[in-house]
């Protein structure tokens, strides 16, 4: 009958597993990632607490002023208005124009030398839901981004025998050339597109740049999510080292 050989935990601080390490039979034991993880997870509760009113406004401030320090909240207010101040005197659109063909050269590309035009082609039917939902997109963007030119056109108005199915098609001029082409919003998320997925475009694009305040949410989330990565991927690493003694 064989003799049965104990075998130690290979992760274990023993004699024999010292040993068998020194002459490479099993791996050296994998660091103890306990200490990297507990200091992501203090650098995320960190970066929640310094941007905890990164997606407050005026109102939303003033409100804290029995919560938070006078003197930091008066920092985020000269900001905010700051940043309103150059937002209404950048925004000379504000609003969705209708095309016509004849003043497609003079309303999208020879605009598009001095800003980014966003050019939605519509469906013919008004039946199309992506079309609704683009419509409704548009113009809440169009207000919302008043710097960033916002036009809309029946697409076989625009180009003949356009096909209906690839409706709504987004057009993005900059520079008088076409920089970005989605047709429908398959692309993106079908009728569930949002506000922030059309928002990304225009991040992209480079029509309005990441740090704008009008996408603070967007930034911020992002920001208190960065060093949960870090937590995850020295979980999965630990993960991956226990996989290899299963």
């Amino acid at each position: 009958m064989p003799v049965q050989v104990p075998v130690d935990d290979p992760n274990a601080d023993t004699e024999w597993n010292d040993i068998l390490r020194k002459h490479g039979i099993i791996p050296e034991k994998p660091p103890d990632r306990t200490a990297e993880i507990e200091e992501a997870l203090a650098e995320a509760e960190q970066i929640r607490w310094q941007r905890r009113l990164e997606d407050k406004d005026l109102d939303e401030l003033d409100e804290l002023e029995d919560d938070e320090d006078e003197e930091f909240l008066d920092e985020y207010r000269q900001k905010r208005m700051g940043e309103l101040r150059s937002l209404r005197d950048a925004s000379v659109y504000g609003q969705v124009f209708p095309l016509q063909k004849p003043e497609y050269q003079k309303e999208v590309t020879d605009a598009s030398a001095k800003t980014s035009v966003f050019v939605l082609l519509t469906s013919s039917s008004g039946t199309n839901p992506e079309s609704q939902l683009a419509i409704e997109l548009w113009r809440q963007l169009a207000v919302k981004f008043g710097e960033v030119k916002f036009c809309q056109m029946q697409a076989d108005l625009c180009i003949e025998g356009y096909p209906d199915r690839n409706t709504p098609t987004i057009l993005v001029y900059k520079d008088k050339d076409i920089k970005r082409q989605i047709v429908t919003l398959k692309e993106l998320k079908g009728l569930q597109t949002s506000m922030e997925d059309v928002e990304g475009v225009l991040i992209d694009v480079g029509a309005v740049k990441y740090g704008d305040w009008r996408l603070r949410n967007r930034e911020a989330k992002a920001a208190e999510e960065e060093p949960w990565k870090s937590v995850k991927q020295s979980q999965k690493g630990l993960d991956e080292d226990e996989d290899e003694w299963d």
